[in-house]
């Protein structure tokens, strides 16, 4: 017997010898530990500084992230570094560097002096990377001494790929058994299509784009072909559940479902992943960091985060298969917003001139304010941070109107529309503007208005006026009047960059009626109407009454956005919208920066409390205040405040 079963086990080993992977299971070449890192959405946040504040900010800078790359990379034998976009536009610095100074032939951007220095194996496009132009960005570009990826932006009318769609890099690794081994590591990147609405005056006849999936379709199969042996996607966009579509902003969980990619970078929503957010995700595993079983990253914004991937590699018969991954956040501060990392000097170093220079800039000053200018309240009743604007803007398009070129358009009235870009939610409990009584200064501009739009004004009936407010009554949770206690007033995944406040007219919100329309501007409740009391100088606004109505390129553009995408273009100006806040501080000394009070939010009976969040900062406001009520702090550092509605 004993013979026999000797016997048989030499047969069998005979047998796994033979007809390998058939008898027993095959044992790997080589097994690989390789390490991707992402950082995403810096901003040109490169310095742990606030320039809206001017002083030191331990919550953001790549100067801290830098000091976790490092880290992390000496924890390994290989190890890769991506960014994943929007990393050119964001604070001052980047207004200068591209509005003030330039970047000259010859002189490198301080985002990719950084990029260099920190060594990015490779970058993809974010689409704020649009907004000075493609001129500017090719320039930018060209001192990147890494791969700069996007394949789904096309030369205008052509499919030709304006970016360099991917690349294959040759990645020299140590397996398990102190041997080298030779890697090939596709890398890809993807951009939002709507950069052609967002940067419409900048990229129309241009450049074009195509939808993220289709485009990630076209090119991985091809990669393969090429030897990549590992596939990883620089995607800069979101990860949604919604059902797909083509050409959606947010695409990244439709992006691990395409064969053969094996690790997703994600960002443009400036969340986190793993992260709770995602709770309910299907076919998410927030332990192991996965969707549809594929290793997914996104990194915060402004540097808060390192993204790390951590990918187990196998050879088998000359072929790299991942048979493991683990994905996981390293954040620069701890949960109290404590920092937890330390400033990394050698980057601060590399920085510094533009730095400073920006902090000089920022600091001439423009003019003074009689009173503080804050956003801590403005997406609860009308705000003094927003009526600025909106005065702005109406005195600039009410001069431009004056030109006989605009004749035809004599008499019609002329409103503004504008929103609160600093109201928290995403960017944290100190995302607000707050700026002191006395003298304003670049900076402040900046504050009030983060981004490098352009004037625009269209022409609308009341109808799609009306149609406008409904969209941006978005903001609000419906308030229950049969529930008695605290109920949510904001609506988190809404942007308060789409809360557009219109002055000119006057009109309420009635938030115990179901929002008509979603975030993404679809309709949800067709019958509802929120916006209630539309008047116009006293007098309701009927559905063929005309108004130009002043906004930014970014929302005049758009073909999704209720209304306004109806509307006549009236005038493409070519100021922006920051420049026009500046001059008009400059012809208003001093600055009375206090509200109309052109909108509210309408009165309810029953016992709900309205609820939402704001700094706890805001508290020092509240005498001014008499229905807003602090009630005790909340979670991420915000505070929690009550808003009394009861009739």
């Amino acid at each position: 017997m004993k013979q026999f079963t000797i016997l048989i086990v030499s047969i069998l080993v005979m047998a796994g010898q033979l007809f390998p992977g058939q008898a027993f299971a095959q044992k790997p070449d080589s097994t690989v530990q390789l390490r991707l890192l992402e950082t995403t959405d810096i901003h040109t946040f490169l310095a742990n500084y606030d320039y809206y504040q001017t002083k030191q900010d331990d919550k953001v800078g790549l100067v801290k992230t830098a000091t976790l790359i490092k880290q992390a990379r000496n924890e390994v034998k290989n190890s890769m570094l991506f960014d994943n976009g929007d990393e050119i536009q964001g604070t001052p610095l980047g207004d200068y560097m591209a509005k003030v100074k330039g970047v000259k032939p010859g002189e490198v951007h301080p985002v990719y002096r950084s990029f260099n220095l920190l060594k990015y194996d490779a970058t993809t496009l974010g689409n704020h990377e649009f907004n000075y132009g493609l001129d500017f960005l090719n320039e930018t570009l060209n001192d990147a001494k890494m791969p700069v990826v996007n394949a789904n932006v096309f030369k205008a009318g052509t499919n030709e790929p304006y970016f360099k769609p991917y690349v294959i890099l040759k990645k020299s690794v140590v397996d398990n058994r102190g041997k080298k081994q030779q890697l090939k590591v596709g890398v890809i990147g993807f951009v939002p299509p709507q950069i052609m609405e967002w940067d419409k005056a900048n990229l129309e006849g241009k450049v074009e784009t195509k939808s993220i999936v289709e485009s990630a379709k076209k090119y991985v199969p091809l990669m393969k072909k090429e030897g990549a042996d590992v596939i990883v996607a620089l995607a800069h966009t979101g990860i949604s559940g919604e059902p797909y579509q083509p050409g959606m902003e947010n695409a990244g969980y439709y992006v691990t479902q395409i064969k053969d990619i094996d690790a997703v970078f994600t960002g443009h929503q400036h969340n986190t992943f793993p992260g709770p957010l995602y709770k309910d995700l299907p076919n998410t595993n927030l332990d192991k960091g996965t969707i549809n079983g594929k290793p997914v990253v996104m990194a915060g914004a402004f540097g808060s985060h390192l993204g790390v991937i951590d990918l187990q590699l196998q050879k088998k018969q000359g072929k790299w298969t991942v048979v493991d991954s683990k994905s996981s956040l390293r954040p620069i501060v701890d949960a109290t917003g404590q920092s937890i990392v330390q400033t990394d000097e050698q980057l601060m170093n590399a920085i510094k001139p533009e730095h400073e220079a920006t902090i000089n800039y920022v600091n001439q000053p423009v003019g003074e304010t009689t009173a503080p200018i804050y956003s801590y309240f403005a997406l609860v009743q009308d705000d003094p941070s927003i009526q600025i604007v909106n005065n702005a803007q109406t005195d600039y398009l009410l001069e431009k109107l004056k030109d006989p070129a605009y004749a035809k358009y004599a008499g019609i009235p002329v409103l503004s529309a504008a929103a609160p870009f600093k109201a928290g939610g995403r960017g944290g409990p100190g995302y607000y503007t707050d700026i002191p009584a006395g003298t304003l200064a670049i900076k402040n501009v900046a504050d009030l208005y983060l981004y490098p739009n352009t004037l625009q004004a269209k022409l609308l009936t009341g109808a799609q006026l009306k149609e406008w407010l409904e969209m941006s009554a978005g903001q609000f949770k419906q308030m229950n009047l049969a529930g008695n206690g605290e109920q949510p007033l904001i609506n988190p995944d809404f942007p308060s960059y789409n809360f557009d406040v219109i002055d000119g007219v006057q009109y309420q919100i009635d938030v115990t009626k179901p929002a008509k329309y979603d975030a993404n501007g679809n309709v949800i409740n067709a019958g509802s109407s929120r916006i209630i009391n539309l008047s116009y100088q006293g007098k309701p606004v009927t559905a063929d009454q005309r108004f130009i109505v002043a906004t930014n390129n970014y929302r005049a553009s758009s073909t999704t956005f209720p209304g306004v995408n109806q509307g006549e273009m009236v005038l493409k100006a070519p100021d922006e919208n920051r420049q026009i806040v500046t001059n008009y501080i400059q012809a208003h000394k001093p600055l009375n920066p206090s509200a109309d009070q052109n909108w509210s939010l309408a009165k309810f009976s029953g016992t709900a409390i309205p609820v939402f969040d704001s700094s706890p900062n805001a508290q020092k406001y509240l005498g001014q205040f008499p229905t807003i009520k602090y009630m005790g702090p909340s979670s991420g550092g915000f505070a929690k405040y009550s808003i009394n509605l009861n009739q």
